[in-house]
């Protein structure tokens, strides 16, 4: 038979909201992180194929 369950209180609500805001914020600097390096040139990682746009004259 089903029981119902106790409430979450609202710090361990706070806290679960925080721990996923936070893995987010954590991905977002790291993909940020990784185009920079991609569009400077410096990634060790990352293989990006660079084009020559030449302006016909």
């Amino acid at each position: 038979m089903a029981v119902p369950k106790k409430r979450t209180s609202m710090s361990k609500k706070r806290i679960r909201r925080n721990i996923w805001k936070k893995k987010g914020y954590l991905a977002a600097v790291k993909a940020f992180s990784l185009a920079k390096s991609v569009s400077t040139g410096h990634s060790k990682s990352f293989f990006v194929r660079q084009t020559n746009n030449k302006v016909l004259e």
